[in-house]
């Protein structure tokens, strides 16, 4: 086995590319309208607490799998691309809900995550079936997780959060650019589209394709942020965090829900 060498490679929009968004958006569906009707919400910040411990022991595990000597390789191995930052982004906030990283997963998970989730470009190294496995759950959680966050539990971005999840964007794309300077690698695809298609062929060729998807990600994400910002949703809803990065719409406490369906019935 030579270091590098491809042993498959995943077929776009294939049986297993179409199962995989099959499985991924039942989840979605699922977790999402369980977390919006629970009714212990002290449970659901357990159930939380507890996936994003099990995600950040993934990915800690995937990244170290990668660095073993059969497995390493200078293009792939460090976690320098966007989805190695977004696993532990992802596991920060399933785990602590603070306001940056919530804020980041919201708009990396739902749209930097889109492009690997609807345009996979999966090398498989080593095993098929691991490396499957571990691509699709990776990949998946970050987007279940947004979703389950901002359309389950309410938890909405700011302007301020849209600025910090653009500034930290920024600054990780400049990381993974000096890294590939460094190693010839192509690390967040700053170098260079990936072999297969990608949303980015509809953007023109490098380095033309990076400024315009930097010009559209800004004006997705301010679309992405103003419904949450409108003065119905802030009327209805509080800071979450002490920066102001993300709001929550505010729930009545369950002790209130009996009083009040008690008086909705006396006026009925």
């Amino acid at each position: 086995m030579i270091a590098g060498a491809s042993v498959g490679r995943m077929p776009q929009y294939g049986v297993e590319h179409a199962a995989a968004l099959a499985v991924i958006l039942v989840a979605v569906v699922v977790c999402t309208t369980v977390a919006k009707r629970a009714s212990d919400e002290a449970r659901v910040e357990r159930v939380l607490t507890l996936a994003g411990w099990a995600m950040l022991a993934a990915s800690t595990i995937w990244m170290l799998w990668q660095f073993l000597p059969a497995n390493w390789t200078i293009e792939q191995s460090l976690p320098f691309h966007f989805s190695d930052a977004m696993r532990f982004v992802t596991a920060i906030a399933l785990i602590t809900r603070s306001g940056w990283s919530v804020a980041v997963l919201y708009f990396w998970g739902l749209t930097l995550n889109m492009q690997s989730v609807l345009t996979p470009d999966l090398n498989y190294q080593q095993s098929a079936a691991l490396e499957f496995a571990m691509y699709w759950l990776l990949h998946a959680v970050p987007l279940i997780a947004a979703v389950t966050l901002t359309w389950g539990l309410a938890y909405r971005p700011t302007w301020r959060g849209y600025g910090v999840a653009f500034a930290f964007t920024a600054l990780w794309a400049g990381m993974a650019f000096v890294v590939n300077l460094m190693t010839g690698a192509n690390y967040g695809y700053m170098s260079g589209a990936p072999a297969g298609r990608s949303l980015l062929d509809l953007l023109g060729p490098w380095p033309l394709y990076i400024a315009w998807e930097a010009v559209l990600v800004a004006g997705a994400w301010a679309l992405m942020t103003w419904p949450w910002t409108s003065r119905p949703r802030i009327v209805g809803s509080a800071p979450a965090d002490r920066y102001g990065l993300i709001r929550r719409r505010c729930r009545p406490a369950l002790s209130q829900v009996p009083a009040r369906l008690a008086s909705a019935r006396r006026r009925s």
